[in-house]
């Protein structure tokens, strides 16, 4: 079963007062998340994530397309009960403390009182905020207050829960602390869809990963699969570059420095590529497999498609 369900969801916004022209916010996206699953949705910023987002929570209407959320139409409200949602830019009543703001919150969600008493300090002290509980917001660092947006999105136990960049002011302590909650609410078989450009953040969390730019869905990959793709290629250096014409044969670019040239070889090529360099006089240098499997996709899908235009 499907969480989340876009069926061509698009955004065309109109700009300008006297000459009016259109911008693509998001072209046609089509994307389904399974059921309890962690997926990263990655771009670099205006890449059109908030923008998604903003749609699925009908914080904005689309120009194209529809939605559903755990199988129901997406503006159904019944299904607001059903999720939970950290925009990217959160606004809280800097006089309240956390305690009178997840109450506050709560209470709007239909949380009775006595499900807030027993929530509300377990989730502060989850998001690493138990000994602030009683603090006024206006005190928090930027980070702090993205853990207690955190924590409001999920008081209600919601079943998908969309978090817009919420490692967004973290320093790496409090980063830690958010990956181990989401790593915690998949665990308890919540769906987390959440988006970033921290790469590193979506490559510990997330079973799958999509690219936007420019408002376009660039690809979907499997986080595990990256990782067994990477893990089967190798980098080959050497000194002698009498070897490169041959070393040419494996297909890939071959980057050199002086005397010292290194290609990429899969590593079913490995012992080929050495009985090569041997025959050709050149001494290795070094093999080790090659690591930034993640980075390599995004940047390839990110350029992809200026690639073709060029």
């Amino acid at each position: 079963m499907f969480a989340v369900e876009i069926l061509g969801l698009e955004k065309i916004y109109t700009v300008g007062f006297w000459r009016k022209t259109k911008r693509v916010g998001l072209k046609s996206l089509h994307l389904e998340i399974l059921k309890g699953e962690v997926f990263g949705f990655l771009g670099p910023n205006g890449a059109g994530k908030t923008t998604t987002l903003k749609l699925l929570m009908g914080l904005i209407s689309p120009s194209a397309g529809t939605a559903r959320i755990l199988n129901q139409p997406w503006r159904d409200p019944a299904v607001r009960a059903r999720i939970g949602f950290l925009p990217e830019q959160p606004y809280f009543y800097d006089h309240l403390t956390p305690i009178e703001l997840l109450d506050y919150y709560g209470t709007l969600s239909g949380v009775s009182a006595a499900d807030r008493r027993l929530r509300i300090p377990k989730l502060l002290e989850r998001v690493g905020l138990a000994s602030q509980g009683r603090t006024p917001l206006r005190k928090f660092s930027k980070g702090m207050l993205q853990r207690v947006g955190i924590a409001q999105a999920v008081l209600h136990e919601p079943e998908v829960v969309f978090l817009d960049e919420p490692m967004s002011g973290l320093d790496p302590v409090g980063r830690r602390q958010v990956r181990d909650f989401i790593q915690s609410l998949n665990r308890e078989g919540k769906t987390v869809f959440f988006s970033t450009h921290i790469l590193s953040d979506a490559e510990a969390l997330c079973h799958r990963v999509a690219v936007l730019n420019k408002g376009e869905l660039r690809g979907v990959s499997v986080i595990a699969e990256l990782v067994a793709q990477n893990r089967s290629r190798f980098e080959v250096v050497w000194q002698g570059t009498a070897a490169i014409p041959a070393m040419r044969n494996f297909g890939n670019e071959i980057h050199v420095a002086g005397e010292v040239a290194r290609t990429i070889v899969k590593e079913s090529q490995v012992q080929t590529a050495l009985e090569t360099l041997r025959s050709n006089s050149a001494q290795l240098v070094s093999v080790n497999p090659v690591g930034g499997s993640l980075e390599e996709y995004f940047l390839q899908k990110l350029g992809e498609r200026e690639n073709v235009v060029q």
